[in-house]
């Protein structure tokens, strides 16, 4: 089984998962403001955490105008306990001012998303694909994590992943990689306590346990 089979038969099985990606999708919509603060908060903190701080603030805020007004210690206490969240609020406060650098808008590059306050390739990616629909990887910890365990990469670093993994599928998977391997890293391949009778690929990997006494979603 090669890496394309994996994704096409993941991306299958997880549609009837109730992961928290799913309720962090909804959150996000597809916009791309909403996509962009919502990844920003997500960085080092669950899934679950994320989408309540996130509502939280958009319940406040609906466009960088809304968040303009907000002072870094309104935004501190809405996205609290997200982790690094006093960071993250500083860079909240600055992303109006930073939109209005780039063209007054969400941009749809790579380099122009970069130039904004707290993000990285990992927010960027999935801005791009999220929101503009355009091919992308965006590798968390359970994408670096499960793609390594089953051999098809070795890399040390999420760039070093994304970078072997753009060579391995075609660009209408890119988009795929990451809603499936995070929905099912957190439903059944989880770093710890793998649900391994539950994995459609336990037969073929290598990593396979069949020591968990749960058999159902």
């Amino acid at each position: 089984m090669d890496i394309e089979q994996i994704i096409n038969l993941l991306s299958k099985e997880v549609n009837t998962f109730q992961a928290p990606i799913k309720d962090f999708e909804k959150i996000q919509t597809k916009e791309p403001f909403k996509v962009l603060v919502a990844t920003i908060l997500s960085s080092r903190t669950k899934d679950e955490v994320t989408s309540q701080a996130a509502k939280r603030l958009f319940d406040r805020v609906k466009n960088p105008e809304d968040l303009e007004q907000l002072s870094v210690s309104e935004i501190e206490k809405l996205i609290y306990p997200v982790g690094f969240y006093r960071v993250k609020a500083r860079n909240l406060a600055r992303l109006p001012s930073a939109l209005k650098e780039v063209g007054g808008k969400v941009p749809d590059t790579m380099e122009e998303l970069l130039k904004l306050p707290g993000v990285g390739r990992k927010t960027a990616n999935l801005v791009l694909s999220r929101a503009f629909g355009k091919p992308a990887i965006c590798v968390d910890t359970h994408v670096h994590r499960l793609v390594n365990m089953w051999g098809f990469v070795h890399s040390k670093t999420p760039e070093q992943t994304e970078d072997a993994l753009k060579k391995l599928l075609p660009l209408h998977l890119w988009s795929q990689v990451n809603p499936t391997l995070v929905a099912f890293g957190q439903k059944v391949c989880k770093p710890k306590s793998p649900r391994c009778t539950c994995c459609p690929l336990s037969s073929w990997c290598s990593s396979s346990t069949i020591d968990d006494p749960n058999s159902s979603f």
